[in-house]
């Protein structure tokens, strides 16, 4: 085997597990395209030690450590093609290259399948946001708004609540019952069920609604919660288990990171239903333990 462990994904998850089997004095490859989900985000917020931080800057931080320890190398490229191979993997890059390894650890993350609305891609990261954890605080305190994309809406507007006056833009999407309406009524939502015709720039920093009728409200920030899809077709290819959440796929694991595949291994936004970086770090770690203690004990 070229490698003992090929990490495929170089972001929070995939640098963290990377890091555990290089401690283990393990050959370790890391293959990365370089494109972080959170690469629109300014700023990262929530993650021990290191908030208000940049993600580039988190990561080029990482991977230098990573490098410094002589069994782990990181190369840029696109990972399309994984197979079993004899008591291992192989795994080819888009310019066809291919390695070898023992064990193999997914973090190849997601994609966000925006709202189609006019204005909304050119902020997503800057006043359109997804996680109120990760973003909250910075906007706290004004109005914000909530952009539905189906009726589990309702719940994303009742959690942002705590961080501000929140209308919820249903979009045209759904109409509550009386029971969400008392909901609605009892964490002082508003309602604003007109279809949402484009989003733009206020003079204030904060974000301009365009509604049907030739209306428009102005908020600090708008909260959505996207569909999601797997980036890499790798855990698909290998016949790993995935779950349906609401909002996308997830790949099965156990609690030490194991998919539904002998010796292979995922962790970080493409094996969990709830995302942020400090998540990311703590699958990724465990990732990288288990598989490792997969290559002593079998």
């Amino acid at each position: 085997m070229q490698y003992d462990i090929i990490v495929v994904g170089g972001s929070f998850a995939g640098l963290s597990a990377a890091m555990y089997a290089a401690r283990a004095r393990r050959k370790v490859l890391v293959i990365d395209a370089g494109e972080p989900r959170n690469r629109f985000a300014e700023h990262s917020h929530g993650f021990f030690g290191q908030d208000g931080r940049e993600p580039a800057a988190i990561l080029d931080e990482a991977r230098r450590q990573l490098l410094a320890y002589p069994t782990a190398k990181v190369i840029a490229g696109r990972a399309d093609q994984a197979t079993v191979v004899n008591d291992g993997f192989e795994v080819r890059t888009a310019d066809g290259e291919g390695f070898d390894t023992a064990r193999l650890v997914l973090a190849t993350g997601v994609r966000d399948i925006l709202p189609d609305v006019p204005g909304l891609a050119a902020q997503w990261g800057r006043t359109v946001l997804h996680c109120p954890y990760c973003h909250g605080y910075e906007v706290a305190g004004g109005p914000l708004g909530v952009l539905a994309t189906g009726p589990m809406s309702l719940h994303q507007a009742e959690l942002i609540s705590d961080w501000g006056d929140v209308t919820l833009f249903s979009n045209g999407l759904f109409e509550p019952d009386k029971e969400q309406a008392l909901t609605l009524e009892k964490r002082k939502i508003r309602l604003e069920p007109a279809k949402v015709t484009e989003l733009e720039d206020d003079a204030d920093g904060g974000l301009v609604v365009r509604l049907d009728g030739n209306r428009s409200d102005s908020v600090r920030a708008l909260f959505t919660a996207p569909r999601n899809e797997m980036v890499s077709p790798l855990a698909e290819q290998l016949g790993c288990a995935f779950n349906e959440g609401p909002l996308g796929r997830a790949i099965v694991v156990d609690d030490k990171q194991q998919t539904s595949v002998a010796g292979v291994f995922a962790a970080g936004d493409a094996a969990r239903m709830m995302h942020n970086i400090a998540f990311a770090v703590s699958g990724g770690a465990m990732a990288g333990v288990a598989a490792h203690q997969s290559l002593v004990f079998g």
